[in-house]
């Protein structure tokens, strides 16, 4: 029945996408597999041969550049070349095409064939095809062959390509269901609760750990010498162009700034005015036309709201702006009265209230003087956000002269921004952190993966953010250091070594006696700590006290047993699991039809990998790397 599920969602362009997203699973199984130790090489136009059929530069080009723009427009932000190597969509595109040619190729040769009126029904039955009336929309679905690119003839041959695939996928995986044992386990794994006892053994617990002799430190060093070694460190000239380094608020006369500011003082600088409000409730009009009337004659309106039962902590209908009362007539009431007046009765949506404003705040708006410097800044950035692209092209213009960036940055009055040396992970070889490189962990990767004197391509920043250009000037590699020079670092992390052995000593000596059937709260209050308890601990639950290595551990122990873990900053944590419940596995309910659902999704997709594994295979596929690289903008290796 799943694969009836697939066959009427790929029956939508939205179905159509999950598909896709299916067999993606493949894709990136393919991706892990290693097709490059299955390729060779193949005729100078087709990038990859899959058995008989051909997947040309062309196809390849034209499905790597359709994705290109599906993942811009997601992120709404320019896709580079570099960011789509990065992520590997060029290797998923030519997976994906791969996998195609092949189910193609099997459907051919099984005989297996789309008939027009099924392609039609397709079509028609499309929800994005059809207009209000639930009919098929002409015009519909010109403007969506438009959106993607595809003239009425390729579309149907598409769409009569992927019926057919799908097709296929349900005679391998149509009949396949979870297990009912792997639901049990899926349900245990999420449902599961756990009982423990346990205690927090110190750092402090390992006692006074004697200064070390030189030559103890010595041989410590040399077992673990690689885990001193330098790291490769790397220093690099960063030039940054963005709105906040170009804006200048000085250079922002007052009449731009007082512009701008009556632009958006209300939303901006403004705060609208607020009022609390009370009500009382009544079930007919009527009795809320006599409350009031009691009111107007002199009675309270607590004494009211006694008289109905109404506790005057009750009363409080909550402190709104006036957008913030979404029922109409009581917003138009309470915004009209005096503070402390009564409203007549007012059919709100919930029926007859009577409301009492006790509170105004009058309206806020700060004044242009309040906000100058603020403004002025707004306005130098968003005019330096208009002059970054005019900018960024004058650099690289002059970058194609190979001018260094040191007399770009001074041309235009910019600053260079030395950075270094810093290893991967931007720690200094003193051990601090850098935490000031524009464009951050992006510009370091492509600093960490250039060279010196190599012309490295502009960094865009994030939502139109800017550009980032550098170059590295040293590189300095890896190398063993001497004792001499992390003596310090050395000892540090001997006496670590220390206390965590003699905590682990200590933990298993009271492992030992609760193994033995002492009480938990006996043994670990005789060892001068304090026992706590954690009833009801789920798999996924952590916390300061129990984090998630621990709380991993307790559920690989079994029911009164005890085990120990070390935690960092805390010292060791000493823990009995007491009890270990799981509710009962209820197949009637909505739990389980997902776990169904989960469970089957997952068995049919491992079934479908290895069936097409195995017709690559047999097929056979050979990849021509050069027109690969063509077909994607690739650099020759």
């Amino acid at each position: 029945m799943m694969m009836q599920g697939i066959r009427k969602a790929g029956q939508s362009l939205v179905g159509k996408l999950l598909i896709a997203l299916m067999f993606g699973f493949l894709i990136f199984s393919f991706a892990i597999w290693g097709i490059g130790d299955i390729f060779q090489g193949y005729g100078r136009n087709a990038v990859a041969m899959i058995g008989k059929r051909e997947i040309t530069i062309e196809q390849m080009r034209t499905a790597y550049q359709n994705e290109v723009q599906l993942l811009t427009r997601q992120q709404r932000r320019q896709i580079t070349p570099e960011m789509a190597r990065a992520i590997g969509l060029d290797q998923r595109v030519l997976s994906r095409l791969i996998t195609e040619a092949t189910l193609d190729q099997v459907g051919d040769r099984m005989g297996l064939a789309v008939s027009d009126d099924t392609v039609r029904d397709v079509i028609f039955n499309d929800p994005n095809m059809k207009n209000a009336a639930g009919a098929f929309d002409r015009n519909r679905f010109n403007e969506l062959l438009r959106a993607i690119g595809l003239t009425e003839q390729a579309f149907v041959r598409e769409q009569r390509a992927a019926t057919m695939r799908q097709e296929l996928a349900e005679m391998v995986i149509g009949g396949i269901s979870a297990p009912v044992a792997l639901q049990e386990l899926g349900h245990r794994l999420r449902n599961e609760r756990r009982d423990v006892a346990y205690a927090v053994i110190p750092e402090t617990a390992a006692g006074e750990i004697a200064a070390p002799a030189e030559d103890v430190l010595k041989r410590y060093f040399e077992e673990r010498k690689t885990s001193f070694r330098a790291p490769e460190f790397r220093s690099a000239n960063v030039l940054a162009l963005t709105a906040d380094t170009l804006a200048d608020p000085a250079k922002v006369s007052e009449s731009d700034a007082k512009a701008h500011y009556e632009t958006v003082k209300t939303q901006r600088y403004g705060s609208p005015e607020r009022r609390t409000i009370q009500q009382i409730a009544f079930p007919s009009m009527e009795e809320a036309q006599a409350a009031k009337a009691r009111i107007d004659a002199g009675e309270t309106f607590e004494a009211i709201a006694a008289a109905r039962n109404i506790a005057e902590a009750d009363l409080a209908l909550g402190t709104f702006a006036r957008e913030g009362l979404f029922d109409p007539a009581v917003r138009d009431a309470a915004f009209a009265l005096a503070q402390a007046a009564v409203s007549a009765p007012v059919q709100g949506g919930f029926g007859p209230v009577l409301l009492r404003v006790t509170e105004i705040e009058p309206a806020r708006l700060k004044s242009f003087e309040e906000v100058a410097d603020e403004v002025r800044k707004e306005v130098a950035t968003s005019k330096a956000a208009a002059l970054m692209t005019e900018l960024h092209d004058k650099i690289e213009d002059q970058r194609a002269s190979a001018r260094p960036l040191s007399e770009i940055a001074q041309e235009f009055g910019m600053t260079i921004r030395p950075l270094g040396p810093v290893d991967s992970s931007l720690r200094k070889p003193d051990g601090t952190q850098d935490t000031q490189l524009p464009g951050g962990s992006a510009t370091l990767t492509a600093i960490f993966g250039s060279d010196i004197g190599v012309d490295n391509e502009a960094i865009r920043l994030p939502n139109n953010g800017g550009y980032v250009w550098f170059e590295v000037t040293k590189i300095d590699p890896p190398r063993d250091r001497s004792f001499d020079e992390v003596k310090a670092e050395v000892e540090r992390q001997w006496r670590a070594d220390e206390v965590s052995a003699k905590l682990a000593a200590k933990a298993r000596e009271l492992i030992q006696r609760l193994d033995a059937g002492e009480a938990f709260a006996t043994v670990v209050t005789a060892a001068g700590l304090k026992p706590e308890e954690a009833n009801g601990l789920g798999r996924q639950d952590q916390s300061d006290a129990l984090p998630q290595n621990v709380v991993s551990l307790i559920f690989g122990t079994p029911v009164g047993k005890s085990a120990s873990a070390s935690v960092d900053g805390t010292g060791r944590i000493l823990f009995q699991v007491k009890a270990a419940t799981v509710p009962p596995y209820m197949r009637t309910t909505e739990e389980a039809e997902n776990f169904v659902r989960l469970f089957t999704s997952s068995v049919s997709d491992d079934v479908l990998t290895q069936y097409v594994r195995k017709l690559q295979k047999d097929l056979g596929v050979t990849l021509n790397q050069a027109a690969f690289r063509n077909a994607t903008g690739g650099t020759q290796n």
